[in-house]
């Protein structure tokens, strides 16, 4: 059974170890570039030239270079050292997926798809193979149960998951409503719809509200 597993990693003794040293206030976010030869990262917090210092200065860092930019945060390429600790690798390795990875302090905190529980317990051993001890801060399986927690048809997640496994919700996206309703093979339209009434399910169940709360009031009328 598909689980998801959100566990903290500390930066240290990884490929960002250094960064976080010599930037402190640095925050990371990883951004889903599919084309990109390394890791995309969004680097924000210091200035643009403390962060290429640190790029420069970090011995597990192999090449990179800017791709992007939004507001006060920058998007780069980023390479690591082949005997560098990558997390990220090793997740895909052990057959997950990063749904998203950020990063503060020095602790990065993923959310990964894995196949079973099973496969997060050889996950957590192979990081603690590499003296990166993880903390699983959450584990639940993807049973149809969780969908109707949610408030959620299975189609509803099913649709939910493919937008973020394509990139859809990134910023900026990586594929168009209309090529995400071609990968499904449903009408712009209907995948448009779909989604405004999981969005209003996932909010509804979120903020813990019933169809009374969320009616609009009556007009008035003299």
């Amino acid at each position: 059974m598909t689980s998801i597993a959100d566990i903290e990693i500390p930066a240290d003794g990884t490929g960002t170890g250094q960064l976080f040293e010599a930037v402190p206030s640095l925050t990371c976010e990883m951004e889903r570039v599919i084309a990109s030869s390394g890791h995309g990262l969004w680097l924000a917090g210091p200035s643009q030239s403390e962060i290429d210092a640190a790029l420069d200065e970090a011995d597990a860092i192999g090449t990179y270079s800017q791709i992007s930019s939004d507001e006060d945060r920058w998007l780069y390429d980023i390479e690591f050292e082949p005997d560098t600790v990558d997390p990220f690798e090793i997740v895909l390795e052990e057959g997950g997926t990063v749904l998203s990875a950020s990063a503060s302090d020095g602790t990065w905190l993923l959310s990964i798809r894995v196949v079973d529980r099973e496969s997060v317990s050889s996950l957590y051993d192979r990081l603690d193979d590499n003296d990166v001890t993880p903390t699983i801060v959450r584990l639940f399986d993807l049973a149809e149960e969780s969908h109707s927690q949610c408030g959620l048809t299975a189609r509803q997640y099913e649709t939910l998951v493919a937008a973020i496994d394509h990139g859809y919700f990134e910023i900026p996206r990586e594929v168009s409503m209309q090529e995400l309703s071609e990968e499904l093979g449903i009408s712009h339209q209907a995948l448009s719809e779909r989604l405004r009434r999981a969005y209003r399910a996932l909010v509804t169940a979120e903020l813990n509200v019933t169809e009374e709360d969320t009616a609009a009031p009556p007009i008035p009328t003299n």
